[in-house]
């Protein structure tokens, strides 16, 4: 068993709202320390609220607990991780969700993040590329009563189709390149939050907004970290 720093033991207590609320707080701290980058003074209280009702614990593995409320990502196998806190509550913020929205997530990893969606928006699709973490994140969100997520083994480069066009679309890997079917299954008015960049060089956390005309507006937000967005179709 991994057994961490002495900061990172004294980080989760045996009092889970205790360790939820210094998570809390360090999202706050984080987010006006990077206010001139986001825009962002303070996060979305119903973003918040969401981090505050969803476990995070039960979404990391068994042996990495004791660091499953710092505010850092953490691996899930498969060379996949479970995001920062911080950046999970950024890019949902960013997509500005509405109770009646209907969302994309590309790259469901163990589900947190869908988790966090499903309190928000009225329906969360979301697309795993490794099927035995996909199998896993189902039976978890399943299990744990996220009843508005639905999970589907695929190439996100390529989106769900089917469901579209979505009111939101986050992506929690980094593609090369915009994906275009990804902006092909945006909504009019719609947002696409999605870290670009090559592996283990620069990446932007960048949001698309489709104009009602079809044009799109492109902003970068802040450098970013993320895992690769495996499945580019060109890349063959």
């Amino acid at each position: 068993m991994v057994q961490g720093t002495v900061a990172e033991r004294q980080f989760v207590s045996n009092d889970i709202s205790k360790d939820m609320d210094l998570l809390l707080e360090e999202i706050r701290e984080e987010t006006r320390a990077t206010r001139l980058a986001t825009d962002r003074e303070a996060l979305d209280p119903r973003v918040m609220n969401a981090l505050r009702e969803v476990p995070r614990h039960r979404f990391v593995p068994d042996e990495l607990q004791f660091g499953a409320y710092a505010n850092r990502p953490l691996p899930i196998g498969h060379g996949q991780t479970i995001s920062q806190p911080y950046i999970v509550a950024l890019m949902t913020d960013l997509i500005q969700p509405g109770p009646d929205d209907v969302v994309l997530e590309i790259g469901t990893g163990s589900g947190y993040q869908a988790a966090i969606l499903s309190r928000l928006v009225k329906r969360v699709y979301t697309i795993e590329i490794v099927e035995s973490l996909a199998k896993d994140a189902n039976e978890r969100l399943r299990r744990l009563g996220y009843d508005n997520v639905e999970i589907q083994v695929g190439n996100g480069w390529l989106g769900w189709p089917q469901h579209g066009p979505y009111d939101a679309i986050l992506v929690a890997a980094a593609a090369s390149r915009i994906p275009a079917a990804l902006v092909g299954q945006l909504k009019p008015g719609g947002r696409l939050v999605i870290p670009v960049g090559e592996p283990h060089s620069a990446q932007n956390l960048v949001v698309i907004t489709k104009q009602n005309d079809g044009q799109l507006e492109m902003k970068h937000v802040l450098p970013v970290a993320f895992v690769p967005l495996i499945g580019n179709p060109e890349s063959r």
